[in-house]
């Protein structure tokens, strides 16, 4: 994004990694990682628990069992759920990672700024988001079910009472 004067001009990835270390500080390295890990805690949760328990409901249901159009269903409002789960915090962690140096104070300061533009302001990006993640969620699930079903799934003991 920067004009060709001011870009760094990497070599590749390692000289990148040596560069901003040396010329930017170490912890520079680690620009976002926070924000970062957040999103992805509450990826796992809006995938894989959401997944599974809207499996069980759809199957209590009575309009589906455990086939095809359950896993497609259930993955594809997982789907949904982690990324409304996660676009806040990749919002925010975009910004911090575009920031320019000494932009925002600390993370704080990027949430307070974000939400001058209303609520809607963490969600900027949700329609791409969704493109993105929607299918990897149903994918990932579908060929789990897959490979559960066609390479066999052990039960747990049931413990003796």
């Amino acid at each position: 994004k920067l004009p060709p004067e001011q870009r760094r001009n990497y070599k590749h990835a390692i000289d990148g990694l040596v560069r901003v270390a040396r010329e930017e500080g170490v912890s520079r390295l680690f620009r976002g990682a926070s924000s970062a890990t957040s999103r992805a805690v509450l990826m796992t949760i809006g995938q894989l628990s959401f997944y599974d328990q809207i499996k069980v409901t759809l199957i209590t249901s009575g309009y589906f069992t455990d086939n095809l159009a359950c896993h497609f269903s259930s993955s594809l409002m997982a789907g949904a759920i982690a990324t409304t789960m996660t676009q806040p915090l990749d919002v925010i962690k975009t910004r911090a990672m575009n920031a320019a140096p000494g932009e925002f104070k600390n993370l704080w300061h990027i949430v307070t700024y974000t939400a001058k533009g209303g609520p809607m302001a963490f969600f900027k990006g949700y329609v791409p988001a969704f493109m993105r993640l929607g299918p990897h969620t149903i994918f990932t699930f579908i060929f789990f079910e897959q490979m559960r079903k066609n390479f066999g799934y052990f039960k747990p003991a049931q413990p003796d009472n």
